[in-house]
Parts: C-alpha cells; structure tokens; sequence
C-alpha cells in the first residue's frame, strides 16, 4: 500500500555566503526554517578547463523541510533569487519524505 507523501526535503546547495539570502527567500515563499550546513564542491578539472569555468569551492547546503503544498512555490523562489544566473550561483531539488516526528509543520 502507497503511503500518502505529506513532506518534502528540499534542498538547495549555493556559493558560501548566500545561505542567509536563500533562506529569507524561501521564509517569504512559506518556509519555516532551515538548516545550514558547510560544504565543498569538487569538480573534474578537465572538464573545468574545457568549458572555462569557474568553481568555488566553498558551499553551504541548505535543508527546508515543508509541506508538499508549499514545495513549488518555494523551489521556484529559491531558483528565481538564487539560481545559476546569479551570484549564488545555485541549484534547488527535493526529495520526499515518508514520515516526520517530532515536529509541528
């Protein structure tokens, strides 16, 4: 038996620096909160110095928990202030979640 999906993760990965901005975007889109976490981004080289890119190193993750009815609206808003057009240089997916506990949502 399928189990109804009420709760997504989404999960947004942007340049150090933009988690703050990101998740004031998300709060305006419907978002509680969010969790920050440090990362580091690797590339492969050849490809780097094939296409000319550019990659910092330095990221921070960021996971939004929300209700799938918000989930959109919040992805969208995150892509739009914050995607790979701007300086944050981000990218958003999600990942539903099957049960919460613990928390009011």
């Amino acid at each position: 038996m399928e189990k109804n999906i009420l709760h997504d993760l989404v999960v947004a990965i942007v340049n150090q620096g933009y988690s703050d901005d990101l998740v004031s975007t998300a709060r305006e889109a419907g978002a509680s909160g969010g969790t920050v976490i440090n990362g580091r981004g690797q590339a492969d080289q050849a490809m780097v110095k094939s296409f000319g890119l550019s990659v910092q190193e330095e990221k921070e993750v960021i996971l939004l928990l929300v209700g799938r009815d918000k989930k959109v609206q919040i992805m969208r808003a995150i892509s739009e202030m914050h995607g790979l057009n701007s300086k944050a240089h981000g990218i958003v997916f999600s990942l539903p979640v099957d049960d919460v506990v613990g928390l009011q949502l």
